[in-house]
């Protein structure tokens, strides 16, 4: 548990950074061989493009430091549950094991709304496990939302 909570911190300072820059808070690292070999985080309002997430940019990061697309013998530690596309990335880059900080019950596809991690028509199935520093991670995205609301609700009072 040591370890997972170890890399579930890299992560969260991956959410962070998001954060920092109005991002909905995810991070995502990227573990082979007991070592981060990959780091993303939120950047889908930044870079314009719906393909911007945490889990993708490690994905990718991750597949030019191995020199394949294939992430066998990996895993990954997300802040949020991925979502139908960011799972359906997972399932094609072959990780071995998903570990997700909080749930996503309006989006979650690794077990929420679907689990297409480990749907037994793939040809490839993921380990799972949830809820490792699940506080920290869903207080974050909590804050973060709050501080939305209230943003809103301020530009909304000076027009």
């Amino acid at each position: 548990m040591e370890q997972q909570e170890k890399f579930m911190r890299e992560a969260i300072r991956q959410a962070r950074k998001a954060a920092k820059i109005q991002e909905v808070p995810i991070g995502c690292v990227i573990v082979y061989e007991d070592k981060i070999i990959a780091r993303g985080y939120n950047r889908r309002n930044t870079d314009k493009n719906t393909l911007a997430h945490a889990e993708l940019s490690a994905i990718k990061k991750a597949s030019k430091k191995l020199g394949d697309w294939r992430l066998e013998g990996c895993t990954m530690y997300v802040t949020l549950e991925p979502c139908q596309m960011c799972a359906g990335a997972i399932v094609q880059a072959r990780i071995d094991k998903v570990v997700m900080g909080s749930m996503n019950p309006k989006a979650g596809c690794a077990g929420s709304v679907l689990n297409l991690l480990q749907f037994s028509a793939f040809n490839h199935q993921v380990l799972l496990e949830q809820g490792v520093l699940e506080d920290e991670c869903s207080q974050m995205l909590s804050e973060f939302f709050k501080n939305l609301r209230e943003r809103k609700r301020l530009q909304k009072e000076n027009t």
